[in-house]
């Protein structure tokens, strides 16, 4: 079964995840956004938490969306503002995942993120949601992944 990790990473979590998960046999995917948040902790608190919160789509440079040669696609994402990250809200809407075994993986602050899960139930019944607190900072969360 080929295993593919599609992934962004904005403070090293999706990092930590993904050297987990090319250990146990899985390709990687990294997702990179035209344009990054501000410096600054409050602006990009801020900017990322709205802009999630309102489902924007950032510009991605150079994403692959052609899953086809994969059997299982798991998708990792921060969670701003209770909500899929700006750049995974891109990948959700490019990748065509029909009959695909599809997981999610998120890497969260608090280590909770039931607005995310609600809607990536809602969107893809069945499939596998993992809440990590923060797995670079926590490595024993990596635990709770199930490869």
């Amino acid at each position: 079964m080929r295993k593919l990790f599609v992934y962004y990473s904005h403070t090293g979590n999706g990092e930590a995840v993904a050297a987990f998960l090319a250990e146990n046999g899985y390709d990687l995917r990294r997702v990179t956004p035209k344009k990054e948040l501000p410096r600054p902790f409050f602006f990009k608190i801020m900017q990322g938490g709205f802009l999630a919160g309102v489902g924007y789509r950032a510009p991605l440079v150079g994403f692959d969306a052609d899953v086809a040669n994969y059997d299982a696609v798991t998708i990792g994402m921060p969670v701003w503002n209770g909500r899929p990250a700006c750049p995974v809200n891109t990948v959700l809407k490019a990748l065509d995942l029909t009959g695909k075994q599809v997981s999610f993986i998120l890497y969260a602050g608090s280590g909770a993120a039931p607005k995310t899960v609600k809607k990536l139930n809602r969107l893809y019944p069945g499939a596998l949601v993992t809440v990590l607190k923060e797995p670079k900072k926590y490595p024993d969360e990596l635990q709770k992944i199930t490869p």
